[in-house]
């Protein structure tokens, strides 16, 4: 069974952790492999002290754990909400362990989400971006109501493009009512 919870400055390293790892198995080919191995868990954990020390009053940060291993994150999903007139809240990360995917934390993350979007404005959307490679959480989003509605060049993590591998394109998702996010799961 997985519990959910509102994420703690204590939990930066392991969020940093799980982040790093998705994006090395995720991110190969549009990362360069020597950001993703050498600089992207410093990064990350940087990134992740900051957020979870207080990213502001507009910020949501979830994890799920599992019953069975209570120390363990097994997914979280980052939130910015009112991020887009037009879109809404912006899902700004989400991850799941690998060995944990298809066991629903995935959904109940992305029910968290569309709660707290709802919750700071009803009538507002929720929606994301994906790596166009990432053909997997594509149709994670899309199995959900998740529809592709743009598509942009990626800015280069860490602000160098040395970081990425040419042209990275991403996918823009999108949940006009995200309240179709709540009927897959209710954590």
């Amino acid at each position: 069974m997985t519990r959910y919870r509102p994420a703690a400055a204590a939990d930066a390293p392991a969020v940093a952790r799980l982040h790093a790892e998705s994006w090395q198995r995720h991110y190969r080919g549009a990362f360069s492999d020597g950001f993703l191995d050498a600089r992207a868990p410093a990064h990350l954990l940087a990134l992740w002290t900051r957020r979870l020390a207080g990213d502001g009053p507009l910020a949501r940060t979830y994890l799920a754990q599992a019953d069975d291993d209570p120390g363990e994150v097994q997914g979280f999903v980052h939130v910015r909400l009112g991020d887009d007139e037009q879109w809404g809240s912006l899902v700004d990360n989400l991850h799941v362990a690998h060995g944990r995917q298809r066991q629903g934390a995935g959904s109940g993350l992305m029910a968290l989400a569309a709660r707290a979007a709802l919750g700071w404005s009803p009538g507002a959307g929720l929606y994301l971006w994906v790596l166009e490679q990432n053909a997997a959480a594509q149709a994670f989003y899309a199995a959900r109501g998740g529809a592709c509605t743009g598509r942009a060049d990626d800015e280069p993590p860490a602000g160098d493009p040395a970081n990425l591998v040419g042209r990275v394109v991403i996918l823009r998702y999108a949940w006009p009512d995200p309240s179709v996010l709540l009927s897959s799961v209710a954590p």
